[in-house]
């Protein structure tokens, strides 16, 4: 049997094309591995003892950004992303060099030292040839939320004071400019070789507003002032107070609406009418504990509810990494 047999027909042809596009053959050691919740199918390959990425597109979202694959191109040759040896943008198929991870707490020097190193990537990726436009993200983010609404999750009107909050951001949302950006920009998607940084999977890459991804790296690499301070200084420095705050608003609804979508598609008797969750603190102690066990639904359902009450708040979220 081979790691292949999961691929739907018309993948399973178009990967063994790039397969032998890029090898002359197809390798003989090619072992599936895991890639969060995307849909993708994803294996490492290894030939002539050297290792490689190979990464078909699975089901398409309601949501895809068509893009993706130029942003993926634009990225590799700009260095932020690995090297690509083959990309297949109709089919979604591509082969690129595999990275070895080590632990991001791992990189030396510590947390202040892997904030300047992340707000240095940032910066380097929007100073990167400019991706596609798709959508302005305010939108990208009202679509997911407007999902949830309409899922029936949460009883009628639970969630209006959360639509209105979005409606008043997006008010007064207006960019001064749009630069190239990853958009989902979370621990998983970046990797330390040990030698240096790697943002990977561009599923969301496209033109948007600078703060959207340092947003997503405060959130997620900076939750001390002095770690917030070091990331902002690498990056540029310079950031008005209320656009970061409503980017990261964004950010979070997006990442709630995320988490949310999910349960949405778990049986319930009927609509949900309790939207308390845990703070950031007493959840990470809880995922310590065990009490809340990674990726479970109850925990991402938990997580979701919090994004979601940070979005209104602007309390602090626990990184996407914690699971």
């Amino acid at each position: 049997m081979s790691a292949l047999d999961v691929l739907p027909g018309a993948a399973r042809d178009a990967v063994e094309k790039a397969l032998a596009a890029t090898f002359g053959t197809v390798p003989g050691e090619i072992v599936p591995i895991a890639e969060g919740g995307s849909t993708a199918f994803v294996f490492r390959v290894t030939h002539n003892g050297r290792r490689h990425l190979l990464r078909a597109e699975g089901e398409h979202s309601p949501l895809r950004n068509p893009h993706q694959y130029i942003s993926l191109r634009l990225a590799a040759e700009a260095g932020l992303a690995p090297r690509l040896d083959y990309l297949d943008e109709q089919n979604g198929v591509l082969v690129a060099d595999f990275i070895t991870q080590q632990p991001l707490r791992a990189y030396p020097g510590g947390p202040e030292a892997l904030a300047r190193a992340i707000g240095a990537l940032a910066a380097q990726l929007q100073a990167a040839p400019l991706f596609p436009y798709f959508v302005d993200y305010p939108d990208i983010a009202a679509r997911l939320f407007a999902h949830v609404v309409r899922t029936g999750l949460f009883a009628p009107g639970l969630l209006d004071p959360y639509t209105e909050r979005l409606e008043q951001i997006v008010a007064r949302w207006k960019p001064t400019r749009l630069v190239s950006a990853h958009n989902d920009a979370n621990p998983r998607n970046i990797l330390f070789d040990g030698t240096r940084l790697w943002l990977i999977d561009y599923e969301s890459a496209y033109r948007s507003d600078p703060l959207i991804d340092i947003a997503v790296l405060l959130d997620n690499f900076a939750h001390t002032p002095a770690l917030e301070t070091a990331l902002l200084e690498a990056w540029d420095g310079k950031a008005d107070p209320g656009h970061l705050a409503d980017a990261r608003a964004l950010t979070r609804l997006y990442y709630s609406g995320f988490f949310l979508s999910y349960s949405a598609t778990l049986p319930r008797a009927a609509p949900l009418t309790d939207l308390s969750a845990p703070t950031c603190e007493p959840f990470l102690l809880g995922v310590k504990s065990g009490h809340f066990q990674p990726r479970t639904p109850d925990t991402l359902h938990t997580l979701g509810k919090l994004y979601l009450a940070s979005f209104m708040s602007g309390d602090a979220v626990p990184p996407l990494d914690a699971l």
